[in-house]
């Protein structure tokens, strides 16, 4: 990171301070004011969905073909994937609520100008807009959500938001039912008011989020720290004036060096190579989610009015009851995923849905039963893939470092949406064109495929996040950055400490007190030395292999035993390892195994044995 745009650093107990929070009407208003963008976006996509029968009906005034459709809904994705990005780095840079507020403002202009379609390229171009401005919200808007709600009920809460988006699924189609009603309304009009709706939403919502506050979180990052104070002090005193009770003083504080700025190429460093794991986790749940959702979605109206001979006006019934049962699906499970835990949920969630959708394949291929038997797997289905595709965005949004949390979320929604949101509708809009229930249904396997795959992603990588602090799951970047300094100042006492082995380093220790692990100086490779740190008791460089050197391996068994259990990656930040060079931190965690100074638990963890062969 570069020395230009570093502030100062400093302590700070914000984060324990909102963690310890007990629910109030703040956080409500967090949740209607940032969680009603789903709801938006619900509305947006099944709107297609619900109006695209009557839109490929001569006299709509447009005269769209179903491959149209599902290029217009493959359009939406890329705009919410290209909004991500941009955005997604202007609201790591310019704060989140400045972003989600300008984002809602090109939602709104472009859902407006939607109703005023009178052509395909016109359709397509402002689709793609209302999708870039909503992928900008999910960048603003996840991110303040995670860093406001209480670590205890992060997981249900951001479930049950997430899963906000097929409410207003359900509100898009009854809208519908009065709008597609010919009776009351002419076909080339009655679709363009249901786009309408969406301003009108949007409009409520611009209201209501101008009370949301800044995230305290980014604001004591980038140097802002008095205005975090102040936003934290009044969010205090209004939830003890509403409680009438004292809160709790906070248990934990966070040294921090502020920044002004991260570098996109510093944020993706972090993703790829700090947690390779982390990454591949978060893509391959998006592109599930995005293939299956996204694929049926925009083409849900068409299936039924194209194979089973629903009448467009009728439609909306169908979609009402299948958007009720998204919905269903965070609200019931959701409290699981902070008790019986994110990697079980997430995988059940993923695999359930996959075997279902098998299911389902059978089923409409087979034209068993009708469309009530389709709709009713169709339910089940999505009961339990909606819990998953919510737990993708509550996953990213919680495992990498505050300062690339809004990045991301971008990167990881628009490459994994990109990959998954672009070919389902393509796929499903051009099987259901061909008029063939074997193509279609193949285009069902393919998504139990995808979605299968996230779900041996989510047991092979997963991370227990359930009721841990944002902080202790993935460290902030800046932190480390400060602990280093600040153990630099004390190096030169330390390292005397330690220079007298066989006697001193009890007493040493002792002095340091139990947060000594958390002050050392980052451990820096080659052989140990007077002026490099290195732990007693010592391991001669004799004893070790070409490959790592006894400084190394003694740095792995001293921050063991302070740390234990630990995993990998946690001791791999917190030793610094990322300095030592490509392959020789896993080759010193080896050697302190073999040696016997370290063992791993039953769950993969490093302990600290201290009897050495």
């Amino acid at each position: 990171m570069s020395e230009k745009v570093e502030l100062g650093t400093i302590k700070t107990d914000v984060p324990a301070r909102l963690d310890r929070l007990p629910w109030a009407r703040f956080h409500w208003m967090v949740v209607v004011g940032l969680g009603s963008v789903w709801i938006l976006d619900g509305l947006e996509v099944t709107m297609v969905g619900n109006v695209a029968a009557r839109m490929t009906e001569e006299g709509s005034g447009i005269d769209m073909t179903a491959g149209q459709i599902g290029t217009a809904g493959a359009l939406y994705v890329l705009g919410a994937c290209v909004g991500a990005i941009v955005f997604g780095q202007l609201t790591d840079r310019f704060g989140r609520r400045k972003l989600f507020l300008i984002t809602l403002v090109l939602y709104l202009v472009a859902t407006v100008a939607t109703a005023f379609s009178f052509s395909a390229w016109y359709f397509f171009l402002v689709r793609f807009l209302t999708g870039a401005g909503i992928g900008g919200e999910y960048a603003a808007v996840n991110s303040a959500i995670d860093e406001l709600i209480p670590a205890r009920v992060r997981g249900r809460i951001d479930l049950i938001i997430n899963g906000s988006y097929w409410l207003g699924a359900a509100g898009g189609a009854a809208t519908t039912l009065l709008f597609l009603n010919t009776d009351i309304l002419p076909k080339m009009i009655g679709w363009r008011l249901a786009f309408a709706v969406g301003m009108l939403l949007a409009i409520f919502v611009f209201v209501v989020r101008k009370n949301v506050p800044e995230s305290p979180r980014w604001l004591f990052i980038h140097g802002r720290n008095d205005e975090a104070e102040r936003i934290v002090g009044e969010i205090e005193d209004g939830i003890e004036a509403e409680t009438s009770q004292t809160l709790p003083a906070p248990k934990k504080t966070i040294t921090v060096r502020q920044r002004k700025t991260i570098s996109f190429v510093e944020i993706m460093k972090v993703a790829f190579t700090i947690y390779p794991k982390r990454a591949i986790l978060c893509l391959v749940l998006f592109v599930g989610q995005a293939f299956l959702y996204n694929g049926i979605t925009f083409n849900l109206g068409t299936i039924f009015s194209g194979f089973y001979g629903v009448a467009a006006a009728s439609v909306p019934i169908f979609i009402i009851l299948w958007s009720l049962s998204n919905f269903a699906g965070p609200v019931v499970l959701g409290r699981l995923f902070d008790t019986i835990g994110r990697k079980p949920m997430i995988s059940f969630s993923y695999l359930g849905s996959a075997v279902v959708a098998v299911v389902l394949a059978f089923v409409f291929n087979g034209e068993v039963g009708g469309e009530w038997l389709f709709l009713l797997i169709l339910v089940v289905c999505f009961f339990l893939a909606s819990s998953g595709a919510s737990a993708a965005y509550l996953t990213v949004s919680e495992i990498f470092p505050m300062e690339t949390r809004a990045l991301a979320i971008a990167f990881f929604y628009a490459v994994g949406t990109a990959a998954g949101g672009i070919a389902g509708p393509l796929l499903f809009g051009g099987m259901i064109e061909s008029g063939d229930r074997s193509q279609v249904a193949w285009a069902f396997c393919i998504g139990a495929a995808v979605m299968a795959l996230g779900g041996v992603a989510e047991l092979l990588f997963g991370v227990k996040a359930e009721g841990a602090d944002l902080e202790d799951i993935a460290r902030p970047l800046t932190a480390e950055d400060a602990e280093g300094a600040e153990s630099a100042a004390e190096s030169g006492s330390e390292r005397t400490e330690h220079s007298d082995r066989a006697g001193s380093a009890a007493a040493a220790e002792s002095s340091a007190g139990p947060e000594a692990g958390s002050r050392r100086e980052r451990l820096r490779p080659g052989p140990g030395s007077a002026g490099v740190y290195a732990p007693w008791p010592s391991v001669s460089s004799r004893d070790v292999p070409p490959e790592v050197s006894a400084n190394e391996v003694n740095g792995i068994i001293d921050f063991v035993r302070d740390m234990e259990p630990v995993g990998e990656v946690e001791l791999y930040r917190a030793i610094g390892a990322r300095r030592w060079g490509p392959g020789r931190f896993r080759a010193a965690v080896r050697e302190a195994v073999r040696q016997g100074a370290v063992h791993r638990n039953r769950r993969g963890r490093l302990e600290y044995r201290g009897d050495r062969s």
